[in-house]
């Protein structure tokens, strides 16, 4: 066999497993996204999210999450949280937001972003953070499963932690339009088709089970929908009379049919950019 020869085959062994993961500088930044293929954590420079106290209308869940992410990254036990319910109603702002104020009273802490897609991969990131100084929250946005989907399996050894355990400086915070992370026709399929029923829809609702807190959000109504806007005109210094206001925002919901934070917010930046406001 030639040396060409056995260098083609080294370089494609080579391409077939990357290289291990390297440690990244967790000091140089507070939140990090995780990539596969190959392997890495990218930091996030600058965290895109909105200040606590502009988040309202969700103070019960404001509080408990808080305070769980606080007792984590003070070193005591804490839960892993689902957060569900309503489109827009700041799931995944609370996360960010609450990473923020934790981390004001304990550095250690850090985000990790990790894409649905990547759930199978979530063990080998996690024997990557096992036994770090570092307190790691990792978090899933818009976390759901349909027909087939055998990613939630992956997610279920993160939740329960197998036979090693899940590593004690690592938490997970999840969002997700649906309760038990999967649409309702497919648990009544599921409940229709299989030889055991009960089991078979066991087997995928109890994924949800094993998240230690659940915080529901619930469609806004409209006096919560205009604090909220009125909230963010005070907090950029928009000024508005509150006549003017609530018709604006009024028709603002008519133009997309429902009430939100996500509504409320993309009205205030058109607001904002009408008069000439930056929301930096």
């Amino acid at each position: 066999m030639n040396d060409a020869l056995l260098t083609r085959i080294a370089e494609a062994l080579e391409r077939m497993s990357p290289p291990a993961l390297s440690t990244p500088d967790f000091d140089s930044a507070e939140a990090f996204v995780w990539h596969t293929e190959p392997d890495r954590l990218d930091p996030v420079s600058r965290v895109a999210r909105v200040e606590i106290d502009l988040l309202i209308g969700v103070d019960r869940a404001r509080d408990t999450l808080v305070a769980n992410t606080l007792q984590f990254a003070k070193g005591f036990a804490a839960n892993n949280v689902l957060l569900w319910g309503a489109r827009g109603m700041g799931k995944s702002s609370l996360v960010k937001a609450a990473h923020a104020v934790a981390v004001a009273e304990a550095p250690g802490l850090k985000l990790i972003e990790i894409l649905r897609e990547d759930l199978p991969s979530i063990a080998r990131l996690m024997r990557h953070l096992r036994g770090r100084e570092e307190r790691f929250l990792l978090f899933c946005d818009d976390l759901s499963f349909d027909q087939d989907d055998s990613h939630y399996k992956s997610l279920k050894a993160v939740l329960d932690g197998g036979i090693e355990g899940r590593p004690e400086n690592v938490l997970f915070y999840a969002t997700s339009n649906r309760r038990h992370l999967m649409p309702r026709d497919m648990i009544e399929n599921e409940r229709s088709s299989a030889i055991n029923p009960s089991e078979a829809v066991e087997e995928k609702v109890s994924l949800s089970d094993r998240f230690g807190l659940w915080l529901g959000f619930h469609p806004c109504g409209q006096d919560a929908y205009f604090a909220m806007i009125r909230g963010y005109c005070d907090h950029f210094g928009i000024d508005i009379a509150e006549e003017t206001l609530r018709a604006e925002a009024t028709e603002w919901t008519r133009t997309r049919g429902a009430r939100s934070g996500r509504v409320a917010w993309q009205y205030v930046s058109d607001l904002a950019g009408r008069r000439g406001i930056s929301l930096t």
